[in-house]
Order: structure tokens, then sequence, then C-alpha cells
């Protein structure tokens, strides 16, 4: 008995249980993160994959919940659930759980419904019609059916049966889409270049050149405008006439179709392919449909640019700051109480440094920078609105503490002989810190800077103070000249997953883009990161005699 007590005494002196505890602290903290991803990679991988389109029959006396669907439901299986049903059954015993099917239906200009759900007691029969269509749109989302014929600008019709319809309508397809990037480029590149220089000749006084020049630049607006007018008749002409599955006709004109398929023919090559390209359109094109469809290249933009002018603007800041308090400034009672400053802005909640940056970025710095350089573009402001730069600017200012406390420790982490025997060399102070301990500091503020992005480019609220939107017209960078446009609203993912969540017209129909959303931001500050890590160890290899 007197063994045992020893041993546990032994054990708790040497402090083993606590070891067990901690240890199993973060088991349970890595299983968590692991878990979430699952559930987000789970959830946002799928979104990409092509889905067959289940044809349900129901039980004789039930009807659909599809306006004029008679006794089927025909769409894509989105999720079974089980469904309780707080009623007795007849023998006065609880009844038993049901499971509930989700189905997308899409046309929602027909139905005025995106999904429909049926219990699985109801359903009588399940098939998948060879013959359907999934329609892509630019509005209303997706749309299944079944095609009838083509009309022409001429006035003829090729009918669905025909041998020459399937040709016919891949290459109407492809047209419409090049005629739909010529549009975009002559409105966004073109008109758009000469409206930005049609505003900056309007501010200034009027002048021969100036009229002149205001003169040629409204007769290529014109031109240009009329060749796009021309470009959205053509792509109006041509419409695809198809029937939904409830019987009613449709048209479609072939301009606003995006992409079809037929889903229940696609073999499995075929659809891996599919799935790869849904997975580069989703990275390469604009949203559309309130966001819920099309890509998200814009927020991908935004968030990589706003996180390296964060990351520009927060490591000279720090690291100046660190080499102030660690070797220049006094240590006494005012630096301490520095220090503890620094570390409370650590725990600052986000949103207040987004007050500050609108108040003082915006507010001050904008408005100031307005009245200096661009007076005559009031009372429109430049840069005394929210923007890229001041959003850049904010976050820097709410991460720059953990770049001054990494700067700092590495810095002390420094061994004393380096920089006595540096001095004894000669060297001053400045170059000691220059030559020696910065750059055997490196690793530690890359580590600073690594923490940094990883906090930066996840928040959202200080950004819905500065400059993010909903939906950007312009890229903060692109080939306008001055190319880089710091005063731009953008776009970011977080604020896009937020928008898709909360503020989505339709939240069913916006959740898998949540998630693919999610998980394309985790990628996006993953690949940051092992960018810095690399970067990193590189140089901790360089300078592994000294410090590290």
């Amino acid at each position: 008995m007197s063994s045992d007590h020893d041993l546990k005494k032994t054990m708790a002196a040497k402090g083993e249980p606590f070891v067990w505890l901690t240890a199993m602290g973060l088991s349970v903290g890595l299983l968590m993160v692991a878990g979430l991803l699952g559930i987000i990679i789970a959830n946002g991988v799928p979104v990409f994959w092509p889905d067959r389109v289940v044809q349900l029959t129901l039980k004789p006396g039930i009807s659909s919940p599809v306006p004029g669907g008679g006794s089927e439901i025909v769409g894509e299986l989105v999720q079974k659930r089980v469904k309780r049903i707080p009623i007795l059954g007849a023998d006065g015993s609880p009844a038993a759980d049901q499971t509930e099917i989700q189905v997308f239906v899409g046309n929602k200009d027909a139905y005025a419904i995106n999904f429909a759900f049926a219990n699985q007691v109801d359903i009588a029969a399940e098939s998948f019609p060879p013959d359907i269509y999934r329609f892509e749109r630019l509005e209303y989302g997706i749309a299944f059916g079944y095609p009838r014929a083509i009309k022409l600008p001429d006035g003829s019709s090729i009918p669905a049966t025909s041998p020459d319809f399937p040709r016919l309508l891949a290459e109407l397809t492809n047209e419409a889409t090049d005629r739909r990037h010529q549009i975009e480029f002559i409105e966004k590149r073109e008109i758009g270049a000469i409206n930005s220089r049609l505003t900056e000749l309007r501010v200034k006084k009027g002048t021969t050149d100036t009229a002149a020049e205001l003169a040629s630049l409204d007769a290529d607006y014109q031109r240009l405008a009329a060749e796009a007018r021309t470009l959205r008749q053509q792509q109006a002409a041509t419409v695809l006439v198809y029937g939904t599955p409830t019987g009613l006709e449709r048209t479609l004109a072939i301009g606003d179709l995006v992409a079809y398929t037929q889903p229940n023919l696609l073999t499995l090559p075929q659809q891996a392919g599919l799935f790869l390209h849904n997975i580069w359109n989703f990275l390469t094109l604009e949203p559309r449909e309130a966001n819920t469809e099309g890509g998200i290249f814009p927020a991908i933009f935004g968030t990589f640019v706003m996180t390296l002018l964060m990351s520009l603007a927060v490591v000279p800041f720090g690291v100046v700051a660190a080499i102030y308090l660690r070797e220049y400034a006094h240590q006494g009672f005012f630096v301490r109480c520095v220090r503890i400053a620094v570390n409370n802005l650590a725990g600052v909640p986000s949103i207040v440094f987004g007050v500050f940056g609108l108040g003082f970025f915006v507010y001050f710095v904008g408005a100031s920078i307005d009245g200096w350089f661009f007076n005559e573009y009031l009372p429109t402001p430049t840069f005394g609105t929210g923007g890229i730069f001041w959003a850049a600017l904010t976050l820097a200012l709410m991460t720059v503490p953990v770049v001054i406390v990494a700067t700092e420790e590495a810095m002390a982490a420094v061994p004393r002989g380096m920089r006595e025997g540096s001095l004894s060399c000669g060297a001053s102070k400045w170059q000691t810190i220059q030559r020696i301990v910065l750059p055997a500091s490196l690793p530690g503020i890359l580590t600073g800077l690594i923490l940094a992005m990883a906090r930066g480019a996840g928040e959202v609220a200080p950004l819905m103070l500065v400059g993010v939107v909903k939906l950007a017209p312009s890229l903060p960078i692109d080939g306008s000249f001055p190319f880089v446009h710091l005063e731009r609203k953008f776009m970011h993912l977080g604020f896009h997953i937020y928008d898709l969540g909360f503020q989505s017209p339709d939240s069913e129909a916006a959740k898998p883009m949540v998630f693919a959303t999610t998980l394309l931001l985790i990628a996006l500050v993953v690949v940051l990161n092992l960018a810095a890590i690399l970067i990193r160890e590189k140089l901790r290899k360089k300078y592994a005699t000294g410090a590290f």
C-alpha cells in the first residue's frame, strides 16, 4: 500500500498526469480541426461533381410538390434526412421516423421554387430519364428540360429530332460564348477606359484640345456602344425551345445559355472531365445570380492582393518597432507599459480596428489626400472612401502586435557572442543589427508574418467598414494605367462566405457555394503560409550557425 502511494506521489512530482492531460487536449484539438476540415471537404468537393437527374414517381393519391408536376418530381438528389413526426400511430405507439428526400428541381422561373421534398414511403419508383438536359443559364440558375427545337434568326426552325440538332446546338452555344466575351471586353475594357478618360477631361477646364478629345472619345463611345448592342441582338436572335418535366414549354435565348449537358448519359471519364472543368470555371469566372452561380475569381484576387499589401505594410512597422524596443529604448517603466499595450492590442476585437480604420484612414487621411491631390473630383471621393489600401493598412495595424512580439523574441535569441564579436571588429551598433542580428532573426520574423497572414486573410468584420463589397465592378490591379488602383473597393473570400450564408435570397441554393468558398479560403491561407514556411526554412538553414 505504501509503495503504491509512493508511486503516485512520484508520478505527481514528475508531472506525468499533466503531460497526459496536455496530450489528450492536443489530441482532442486535432480531432476537432480534422473533423471540421472533413465536413468542409465532404460538402465542398461534391459541388463540382456532375449529378444525375432523377425522376421520382409518387404513389397514387400523392401529389407532387412541384407546381403542375402531377405525380412526379424531376431533379438532382440533394440529400436524404430523417424526419421525426410528433404524432402517434394507429395503436397509440409513437410513429416511426420517416426519411425525407430533398430534390433540386431547378426551373425557378417556371416553378418559383428551387427544391422539392418528398417522403421515402411516398415514392413508388425511381428512374433516370436518358434524354433530359441540364441547362446552365445566365439568369434564373439551372433548368432541366427536353429540347424541342431551335428557332433561327431567319424564322426557320430545327426540331430536336433532326440529326443535325446536337451539332447545331453545340456550334451556336460556342458562338454565343465567344460573343459574350466580346461584349465583356468592349463594355469593361474599351468603354471602361473611355469613361475613365472622359471623367478626367470633364473635371478640367475647357480648352480647344480638351473639347476636340472629348468629341473624339464620344464618337468612339457611340461606335463601341453600337457594336455591343449589335452583339447583344445577335445573342437574343437564336432561341432554344424546350419543355420542362411538368410539360410547360419555355424559350431560352442561346446567348443566355452558359453550358448544357445530358447528365444521365455521361460516362465516368466524362464526369471526371466535367468535374475539373467546373472547378476551373469556379476559380476563373465572375459571380452571377446574387453570387450563388458562376465563379469567385474577383474574391480570390481581392483576398490575395489585400493579404499581400497587408504583409508589405505590417513587416516594416513591426520590425522597426521591435528593433527600437529591443535595441535602443531604455528598459524601464515606459517600455514595459508599451509592451503591455502591444500585447493588449492583440486581444482587441477586430471590429474596433475597423472603426478606427474608417475614422482615421478613410475619413481623415483619405479625405485629406482628396483635398490635396483630387480636389477637382470632389464631392465624389477618390481616397476618402473605403478601398483595398485602407483595408490592408487596417489589418496591418491589427496584426502588427504579432509581428512585434515575434521579432523581439527572435532578436533576443541571437547569441550575445555574435553581437560582441561584431562590435569588437569595429562595427557600429546599427551595422551589427543590420548584418548580424536581423539576418539571424529572419526565421522568427517570418513566423510572425505567417501568423499575421493567417489572421488577416480570414478577417471580415473590419473589412466591411473599410472597402469590401458584395460585387466589385473592377479589380484593384488591371491593364489600365496606372495599373495598380489602391483606391478601388474589392471582393474578399471571407465576406463572400458571409454574404452567401446570411445575405443570400435563397440560403438553401447558396449552401453548396458556402462550403466550396470556405474550402478555397482555407486552401489559399494554407498556400500563403506554406510559401512563407518554405522561405523561413531556407533562411533557418542558412543561418543555422547563429541563433537557430
